[in-house]
């Protein structure tokens, strides 16, 4: 599966692009709802049609009301990669502002859907909602594609009992469940990011880390102790890890929340302006403050050997 086209407004498509099957949605995460959806679009499309699935940034709870909006599970770079993998050959990306929020259903059905990708179909969760005051729904896309030449499936996001939402993701990383995120997810969750230079507490422990600050506005675990694993974005070699989410509070002074990742019996390695993804497999435990350096040391070596022995 190559990467998907990403078009970044409907300035960017192409005036020449055939006719589409098209799926919305903010598609963060990218949960099994949204693959399921994604590949729904695939099938409708055929191995030669052109799916292209349109998502927007920022989030539109971060412009309507943003002492609302959610931690994003997903940054849009790795959510079009992500949506690429499901079965999309183009990502429009819509950036969501107040003008766009003003938009009728009408506006965004003609604007986006027939002028710009030539939807020849729809394909959306059955919840699927859009417009100004989202008053636009599956049944609004009916009736519009009877008359624009369209045709809209609108599909169940059931995984079991258990209705598969990126809420439901977010509520398991906020219990550091990171196990049932990852069961929502159909893969382990994970962070990406720069390592940053920390302050060498670890390697003076014996334990280096590659240390990525969690992003403001990005969703991560709870604070705890994780086994996970570290893979380079570079040349994609990934490594199992023991990996701590928080502040370090056995020390003093103020500190940003952060992701440290210890690589498991690796000391050698130069990880620093790297760009790393970070997964997280299963929870060890809760963040501690410590009573001092030797009780911390003593419950790091139990980490490893736990983590060690989960990944292997």
């Amino acid at each position: 599966m190559t990467d998907p086209q990403i078009w970044r407004s409907v300035d960017e498509v192409p005036s020449d692009l055939d006719r589409t099957v098209v799926t919305i949605g903010n598609f963060d995460g990218v949960h099994r709802g949204h693959q399921h959806v994604v590949r729904r679009s695939r099938e409708v499309a055929g191995s030669d049609g052109t799916v292209v699935a349109v998502t927007f940034d920022p989030h539109p709870m971060a412009v309507l009301r943003p002492e609302h909006a959610p931690s994003m599970l997903t940054g849009v770079d790795v959510r079009s990669e992500l949506l690429g993998r499901a079965g999309a050959d183009a990502v429009l990306v819509l950036p969501f502002d107040k003008a766009m929020a003003g938009w009728t259903p009408e506006e965004f059905i003609q604007w986006v859907l027939v002028d710009a990708l030539h939807a020849r179909a729809v394909v959306v969760g059955a919840n699927f909602r859009f417009g100004n005051k989202a008053a636009g729904e599956v049944s609004t896309l009916r009736e519009a594609g009877e008359r624009l030449d369209f045709v809209v499936d609108g599909l169940a996001l059931d995984g079991g009992p258990q209705v598969w939402s990126s809420t439901y993701v977010r509520t398991c990383l906020a219990a550091g469940d990171v196990s049932g995120a990852a069961e929502a997810l159909g893969r382990p969750f994970s962070v990406r990011g720069v390592v940053v230079e920390g302050d060498r507490r670890g390697r003076d422990l014996g334990f280096p880390t590659a240390n990525v600050p969690a992003a403001r506005g990005a969703a991560t675990p709870a604070d705890g102790v994780y086994a996970g694993r570290l893979r380079r974005c570079d040349t994609g070699e990934t490594f199992p890890a023991a990996i701590s989410v928080g502040t370090n509070p056995t020390f003093s002074g103020e500190r940003e929340r952060r992701v440290e990742s210890y690589v498991l019996d690796r000391t050698d390695l130069e990880l620093y302006g790297v760009e790393v993804e970070v997964s997280f497999v299963e929870r060890l435990r809760s963040m501690v403050r410590f009573d001092g350096v030797d009780a911390l040391v003593a419950t790091m070596h139990d980490d490893v050997s736990r983590a060690r022995a989960l990944l292997a």
